[in-house]
């Protein structure tokens, strides 16, 4: 199986699943721009299929493409909408980083966009009340 994203004005509005015989079908029949997207690539990283472990495989369009996210045609990628207006988009990795690097002292921490900073989010938050 494969999947393919619908591409128009280089927004991803579709991705389907498809056989290679019923895709090849599929697309002389619906118009619009159809692009291959594989689901084991994200971070311009290919994984196998348990998503932990890099395959060595080159990846296909640096990530597996959803509904709304960005064909950059000229560099052959998929990316998703920033999460944050200062957010910076990594070309490397065609993923969104902080402008400010999450501390990675264990705690739980949460993006301000007012402040651009990192805010820790207090562990009851995580935690469910006891009945």
């Amino acid at each position: 199986m494969s999947h393919f994203a619908k591409v128009e004005n280089g927004v991803v509005t579709q991705v389907i699943v498809a056989e290679s015989d019923f895709f090849n079908t599929f697309i002389d029949t619906t118009p619009g721009k159809w692009i291959q997207t594989s689901y084991n690539t994200h971070g311009n990283t290919h994984y196998l299929p348990d998503s932990t472990t890099p395959s060595g495989q080159p990846p296909l369009r640096a990530n597996y493409a959803g509904v709304g996210d960005t064909y950059d045609e000229e560099h052959d990628v998929f990316y998703g909408p920033s999460p944050f207006p200062s957010w910076i988009l990594n070309t490397t990795t065609w993923t969104w980083n902080a402008p400010v690097a999450m501390p990675t002292d264990g705690k739980h921490y949460r993006w301000n966009e007012s402040t651009k900073s990192w805010v820790e989010v207090q562990e009851s938050a995580f935690t469910t009340s006891q009945v």
